[in-house]
């Protein structure tokens, strides 16, 4: 059947010569992975694989059958065209980052509108930004939601964190308890939206150390989560 859905990329792999595969997050079917046969072969259709970058918001007409792994794209239209996001280096860098854990945490195909709706607004937001060095922080965070393991916030005075299961403890229990700055920051984080973001100050050292705190926490709530390769180098463009 012939689906026309809003979709946002998460990755694209060269395959051959001239053909990508690229997984996106639909609006209606969620995960989907798609073939694009000799994308890469002529200039009028180099110019339609330049719409497929990374967090791109595009709408798709797909030739969809089920069980089928990879699906076919009939017609593609840019949906946003961002103003920053693929052209600030910064950005850029965060744009990479984050199609990465995205890549690395969505798998479902089911429809999920409030978490596409989460994926879209934000990457709005950001694009329209001066200020969004601690984007990616409150980004993940807030993923969580979405993801099934939020922190509880029912004994958010007590002075530990218990990032296995998820939750404010009095006393340390387990050995991946955190507690002062990053403790700190996420009790400040959990009471932020992304427009009181900019009142947050902290340091490149306090960042990366929670944002290392923050991917602790998804490999040990999603089993086959890895931190991404981008890592060293996002760090390295924030320092």
């Amino acid at each position: 059947m012939l689906l026309t859905t809003h979709a946002i990329v998460l990755s694209k792999l060269k395959y051959r010569d001239h053909d990508l595969i690229v997984k996106c997050y639909t609006q209606q079917k969620g995960v989907v992975s798609f073939l694009l046969r000799g994308i890469l072969k002529s200039k009028k259709t180099q110019n339609k694989a330049a719409y497929f970058q990374p967090l791109s918001q595009i709408q798709i007409v797909v030739d969809y059958k089920e069980k089928r792994s990879l699906q076919t794209i009939k017609d593609t239209k840019l949906n946003v065209i961002y103003s920053s996001l693929h052209t600030h280096v910064l950005k850029s860098a965060i744009v990479l980052f984050l199609s990465e854990v995205l890549s690395n945490t969505l798998h479902e195909e089911e429809q999920d509108e409030t978490l596409y709706s989460y994926l879209e607004n934000t990457l709005l937001w950001l694009d329209g930004q001066s200020e969004y060095a601690n984007f990616h922080l409150l980004f993940l965070l807030k993923l969580t939601k979405y993801l099934g393991f939020y922190p509880d916030i029912t004994d958010i005075d007590f002075p530990n964190f218990n990032l296995n299961e998820g939750k404010f403890e009095l006393k340390p229990v387990y050995r991946n308890n955190i507690s002062g700055p990053n403790l700190i920051l996420l009790k400040q984080l959990l009471g932020a939206s992304f427009d009181t973001l900019p009142d947050i100050k902290i340091n490149s050292k306090q960042r990366q150390s929670f944002l290392s705190m923050m991917l602790l926490y998804f490999e040990l709530h999603l089993g086959s989560f890895r931190a991404p390769k981008s890592l060293q180098v996002f760090n390295q463009v924030f320092s």
